[in-house]
Order: C-alpha cells, then structure tokens, then sequence
C-alpha cells in the first residue's frame, strides 16, 4: 500500500510531515511518497538528521497557498504538490492521498482530479468530534456552504459508512443538525432532508440539536457545509476555553497544584480525547479513492495518525459500502416511483 503525502501542506511543512511520515512508515508497514520539491524535501531531512531513504519522493515544482484561488490547483497550478499528488492516486500510483494544505484546493482537486463516486452529488468533509461517549462525525464541515437535500443524504449515507467501517460503530445512529427536535422544525432543507433520511438506508434517530452533539446523542450528525463548519469552530473554541481554564484552575495555589498531582493521569486522558491530532484529519467522503484533509497546523502525531487513517480507509471497504448503499436507495425509489 501506497500513502501518497503532499509535503508542502500545511503550517509546519515539510519538517513536520517528514517526521510524521517516517514514523508512521515504520509502524504501518505502507510505503509512503512525499510530493513536493526534492531539493528542499533532502536538505530539510539532513538538517535535521532524518533519515528519509525509506521514503520515496516524486518532485513537484510549486505549492498552491491558501489564498489562492481553489480552481487553479487544476489550472494554473497543475504542477502544485498537491496537484500532482493526486494525479499520482488518480493514476493508480498510490492509494491514499493525504494534504494539510488548502481546504478549497483539496476539494476541487478530489472532485476534477480524483472524481467522485458514482451518484454523489458533492464529495463531504467529515469530522470527527470527541463527545461525553463515543466520538461523533459531523459532516459537511465546510467544503459544500449551500447543500440540497438529496446531498444531505448522501452525507448521512457516507458518515454512517465510515463510522461502521473505520471505529466499528454497530448501525450508527444519523441525525439531523437542526434548530429543534420536532421534525416540524426547521428550513425547506431540513424538512425535505428529514422525509428523505427516513427512507435511507440509515439508522436516523431524527433531529439533534447543536448542545447534544457534545453529549454523544448520534454517532453521524449531518449538516450543510455553511452550519457545519460553524458547528466545528464553536467546538473547537470551546475545546480551547476549557483546557485553558482547567490549566488555570490546577496550577493557582499550593492546594490545586497538589490535586493536580493527584489527579493528572485523568487529565491526560481528558486532553488526549479532545486533541485532534489523535484523529489525524478529516476523510474526504464521496470520493473514488481515500482523500484526507489534515489539519493546517498539524504537527508529526497528527501526520502519523492521518496516515493511519488513510490505511484503515483502504483497507476496510468504505467506498464500497457507500456504493452498495447508495445502489440500495436508488433501487428503493424506483420501486417507490412505480408504486
């Protein structure tokens, strides 16, 4: 197996991905190719004595910024090294791609470069979020701000896919984000989405509001790309507040830093969970071949961890399911439009 690596995505590229790369190469037992400027790839490897003969290379001679336009990543960019790594997977020279560059890039290149799966309508962010329980996906987490309603259940379809494949949810409870729990509730979106995950091959449980999503009330929670990333922002920030607070609490006086003590094996574990770099990144949902978006500011853990990702997507099937599932639900309408 093939772990394709955009090497210059990212806030700390490529010293952080090199590392993340050789460590997970030894652990996973995958090739990985790192795409980017050679030169530079080698000259950053020896100065910080890394040893990267383990690790292919295939040169690229620029790199798309964040601000760029999206599109020219298949334009003017076509020589970025996220641009040409997924040409590689596209190609079939590799069978993951993973980048922490350009959110709006990634997701134009998947669709024109790596093409979608048969059906779907928009290719969707998945994030996955620490809860009181088991972790919870929401999806879309921002590549898609205006959905439909059939796109929204195609989210569902794919989120309930990944959950059972990849963290071994047993028929993953769907829900709907919406502003209450009626399903009454909500915009012409929501209310069309609501008739059409009842249908779906999918285990909905209705509408969830945004408080019980940190409660672990679904296992998949869908959204459109606009209140989802929103939902994600919030969240994060929250994540933050906490941790900071906790921090502040535990080490003012003699008395809490005591506790700390007592107490800090807890405290790892709680910060642990809501680290993101223990996910790795976000899978890109909808795609022919695994996609997953890193976070920007990624550090080597959260390289190694998306790499271990990018393995399990692979290996366990989830295209395939969501492509049996969505052949489920056309032939389920069919049958309805006959009726």
């Amino acid at each position: 197996m093939n772990i394709v690596i955009d090497a210059f995505g990212g806030d700390n590229a490529p010293l952080e991905v090199i590392k993340g790369a050789i460590d997970a190469r030894n652990d996973f037992g995958v090739d990985i190719t790192l795409v980017g400027d050679e030169g530079k790839i080698r000259a950053c490897a020896m100065d910080n004595g890394l040893d990267i003969e383990g690790l292919a290379i295939r040169h690229a001679d620029t790199v798309i910024d964040v601000c760029e336009d999206p599109t020219e990543v298949v334009k003017g960019r076509k020589d970025c090294s996220m641009a040409v790594g997924m040409k590689m997977l596209a190609d079939g020279e590799g069978d993951a791609f993973l980048s922490a560059g350009s959110t709006g890039a990634l997701v134009v290149g998947a669709t024109m470069i790596v093409k979608r799966i048969k059906g779907i309508k928009r290719p969707a962010l998945a994030t996955v979020l620490p809860t009181a329980g088991k972790p919870t996906m929401l999806l879309d987490s921002g590549a898609n701000a205006e959905c439909r309603p059939e796109m929204l259940t195609q989210f569902g379809i794919m989120g309930s896919a990944y959950m059972n494949k990849i963290l071994g949810v047993d028929k993953p409870r769907v829900a709907l984000a919406n502003i209450g729990s009626e399903p009454s509730k909500g915009r012409e979106l929501e209310l069309e989405t609501y008739k059409q995950l009842q249908t779906a091959p999918v285990n909905f449980v209705g509408n969830i509001e945004a408080r019980q999503v940190p409660l672990g009330d679904a296992d998949v929670v869908v959204a459109d790309g606009f209140t989802g990333n929103i939902m994600l922002k919030l969240y994060e920030g929250m994540g933050k507040f906490f941790s900071g607070e906790l921090k502040s609490i535990l080490t003012s006086g003699t008395k809490n830093k005591l506790a700390a003590l007592m107490i800090m094996p807890s405290v790892k574990e709680f910060k642990k969970k809501v680290d993101y770099s223990e996910y790795g990144g976000a899978p890109l949902l909808g795609t022919q071949k695994p996609v997953i978006k890193a976070h920007g500011s990624s550090d080597a853990k959260a390289f190694y961890n998306a790499v271990r990702q990018a393995k399990l997507f692979t290996e366990t099937g989830v295209i395939e399911t969501i492509t049996a599932a969505l052949a489920e639900m056309k032939k389920s309408l069919r049958k309805e439009s006959r009726e």
